[in-house]
Parts: C-alpha cells; sequence; structure tokens
C-alpha cells in the first residue's frame, strides 16, 4: 500500500528541474581581494608629516626639501619597504618612515666612510635620531650597499638626496656608476631610484661647490642598466645661478636642485 508514496515527492521534484525552479545550492560567499595601499597624495603625506612628531629643526626644512612632493612623485605607499641611501643624519630617513608607515619598513644605508666623517657626526646624529626605538620601523644598514646585507630585490623605492656629487667627487665617476649598479641590485623589478643633487655649471669648480652637473649625472646612469623615466621640476630655483658654493648663508636651502626618477626594468 505504501511502497510508491514517495514516487509523486520525486516526479515533482524532476519537473522542478525542468523548469529552472529547482532551488540553487547554497554556496559560501567569496571575500573580495585585498586592496593595495595606493601611493600618497602630496598634500595628504604633507599633513601626515606635519603631524608626525618630528622634530621643530626637522620640519623646518619641509619647506625647501618639498618631502611630500617628492615622495608623492617616487610613488611611494604605505606597506612598502623603502632606503634612503647615504642617509647620514636620517632626515629622509624619518620621513620615509612616516610614509610607508608600521606596515612597512624604511632602510637608512650609509657608507663606511660616511659614517666616520666629521668625526662620526653623521653616526652620533642618526643613533640619537633612533634611539629608544623611536623609529620601530626603521633599519640601520650600514654599509648595506658595500657589503649586501640590503637584500637584493627588496626595495620599492630607494632615494638619495643631495649627496650623490660627494660620491663622484671623493671616488671618481666608475665609484658613481657602482653605487648606482648597486642600488639597482637592491630594488625591486619595477623599483624606483630618486636621485637629488644641486645642479652644477659647465666650466665650474662643481667639486669646490658641491654641486654636479645634471648631464653628468645623466651619463653615468647610461651606464647603468636603469631607464631615466622622468624629472621632477619642485626643487627647480631658477634664480640661482649655480656659481654660489651651496652652504653659503644665502644660498644655503635655495639652490637650484634636479629630481631624476629612475626605473628599474619590471
Amino acid at each position: 500500500m505504501y511502497r510508491n508514496a514517495k514516487r509523486p515527492l520525486a516526479i515533482a521534484t524532476l519537473l522542478l528541474y525542468a523548469a529552472g525552479c529547482a532551488p540553487e545550492p547554497t554556496q559560501e560567499a567569496t571575500p573580495a581581494p585585498a586592496t593595495e595601499p595606493q601611493p600618497w597624495e602630496a598634500a595628504a603625506l604633507a599633513t601626515a608629516l606635519a603631524e608626525a612628531g618630528r622634530s621643530e629643526a626637522d620640519t623646518a626644512r619641509d619647506a625647501d626639501r618639498k618631502p611630500a612632493e617628492v615622495l608623492a612623485f617616487a610613488g611611494v605607499a604605505p606597506g612598502m619597504t623603502v632606503m634612503d641611501v647615504m642617509a647620514a643624519s636620517g632626515w629622509y630617513t624619518e620621513v620615509l618612515a612616516v610614509a610607508v608607515g608600521p606596515d612597512g619598513t624604511a632602510y637608512a644605508e650609509n657608507p663606511r666612510w660616511l659614517l666616520e666623517a666629521m668625526n662620526g657626526a653623521p653616526d652620533k646624529a642618526l643613533t640619537k635620531r633612533l634611539e629608544g626605538d623611536r623609529l620601530p620601523n626603521v633599519q640601520r644598514k650600514d654599509a648595506g650597499l658595500e657589503e649586501g646585507t640590503v637584500p637584493a630585490d627588496s626595495v620599492d623605492v630607494a632615494l638619495t638626496a643631495l649627496n650623490f656629487h660627494d660620491t663622484v667627487d671623493r671616488f671618481g665617476e666608475e665609484a658613481g656608476v657602482a653605487q648606482l649598479n648597486q642600488i639597482y641590485a637592491a630594488l625591486k623589478p619595477g623599483g624606483v631610484l630618486i636621485l637629488i643633487d644641486h645642479s652644477g655649471k659647465a666650466g665650474e669648480d662643481n667639486k669646490k661647490l658641491h654641486r654636479i652637473e645634471e648631464a653628468a649625472v645623466e651619463a653615468l646612469v647610461r651606464q647603468t642598466p636603469f631607464q631615466m623615466e622622468e624629472e621632477g621640476g619642485m626643487l627647480r630655483h631658477p634664480e640661482d645661478d649655480q656659481t654660489a658654493m651651496v652652504f653659503g648663508k644665502d644660498i644655503r636651502g635655495k639652490t637650484d636642485r634636479f629630481v631624476l626618477k629612475l626605473r628599474k626594468p619590471g
């Protein structure tokens, strides 16, 4: 009597499927992919730098150095690994540390000769800046390029500010090319080097003036695998005739400076 009691239900279910009306099996929701942090806009980064608890002496230099504009030009974003090459006392290291935030890493890299210059003043100043673990996302990399302690293919953005001329003046053009190649090796494919220096003038004693001709730097870059991508004009001072020593009281902080954006092909 009850042998075929389930047959009507089975037939009804088949009819529902045939009509496309059967309930669809439930599926677990796929989590949305995490969005990567976006590069800073200059205005937003300027606000972050102003609110970061930097010293008055450091923030006073922002007007001339325009770090927010420079790092926006570089494409720096929170969470990146960045490197201040020839960091000296670490002014730009701290700026970079703020820009990459707690999830990023900022390397403070100095060659041995620079740490020992001026009776070790850069070493002492950097040590003081970092004491008490006040910048926990900063890692010192003393002689990091010379000794290879900066991991290869690890850096998103490197920056060297107002000191590449020192490498060339002290050790020659071959040393300048070697330093560029060391930075290149440390960058990730697609990574960027920002090179800032005081503009020099043909026919002047640029070594004495602590300047370097932009054309001379570009010639050295062409001896490396770097691609010359763009030049930033945020630090130009056309009123500087490029004949004064950069530490003179009337010109310091107001020199004409070129900002080159170089990229490691990715």
